[in-house]
């Protein structure tokens, strides 16, 4: 498989405070890498820094992120707004808040689409249906039609993974997408992002502090603690032979979800 993001020893830091140290790893096209580590590992500055979310106290400022040939810190932040959506897209920890609650869902997805693309009302409508029933919802009208408050916080969760998923994009960045919900939806919303690899082939980079739902998902796994690499390989040999003490202390300290 061809690559399709690297990060080449990326220190990022806010307000001078060094947050990465020296962080390298590649994604492959149709891939799943899981990063994982507890609170304050750095796990969400790194996939911020892609899609240039690190606010205006963060900073990279040592190696880089490579996307297609391009190297995204150093492009000017017109262009890389031009990539989030259609190339990088991201689901965040609680969808939810993402949403406008007083505007429907349906009127949200299509203005982050007409942001992007010109697209009719009714060609929205199609593919919109088209995506909410592939990633399991039965009935997409009354999803588009609904206001973000009257989904549970497992609808919420895949809607935003819907919205990620509109522009198709090449890589798509999860931050923590299941930590907030119980056990029987996160495994529901983890077969449904295995679902959009196997029906879109996207890369899918996974920040979580569950050992759990990497075991379930990932190819690769990185682990991470007090923004320093741990480990880094591929998620089976990781998981069952680990050589530091911390990716033991985390396998032993969450239930394994079954792979998918």
């Amino acid at each position: 498989m061809a690559e399709i993001l690297r990060y080449e020893h990326v220190n990022i830091t806010y307000n001078g405070f060094k947050a990465i140290k020296d962080v390298s790893f590649t994604v492959s096209e149709g891939e799943i890498l899981g990063i994982v580590g507890e609170s304050g590992s750095g796990k969400s500055t790194l996939i911020k820094a892609a899609m240039g979310l690190l606010g205006d106290t963060g900073l990279v400022t040592r190696g880089d992120i490579w996307y297609k040939g391009k190297n995204l810190p150093d492009l000017p932040a017109s262009e890389l707004r031009k990539l989030n959506g259609p190339e990088l897209g991201m689901i965040f920890q609680y969808a939810g808040s993402s949403f406008c609650p007083i505007r429907t869902v349906g009127a949200q997805l299509y203005e982050s689409m007409t942001e992007h693309k010109h697209i009719s009302k009714e060609d929205f409508r199609i593919l919109a249906f088209a995506l909410l029933e592939k990633i399991g919802f039965d009935n997409a009208q009354r999803i588009l039609d609904s206001y973000p408050f009257e989904l549970s916080g497992g609808m919420q969760q895949r809607v935003g993974i819907a919205a990620a998923m509109l522009l198709n994009p090449s890589v798509l960045l999860a931050d923590e997408p299941t930590s907030a919900l119980d056990v029987s939806v996160q495994k529901q919303v983890v077969e449904e992002m295995l679902l959009v690899r196997r029906t879109f082939g996207t890369s899918i980079v996974l920040v979580t502090h569950n050992i759990g739902v990497i075991g379930a998902m990932a190819d690769r796994v990185l682990v991470m603690r007090n923004g320093e690499m741990v480990e880094y390989g591929e998620t089976q040999q990781v998981l069952e032979n680990p050589k530091e003490e911390y990716t033991k202390l985390l396998m032993s300290a969450v239930p394994r979800l079954r792979r998918v």
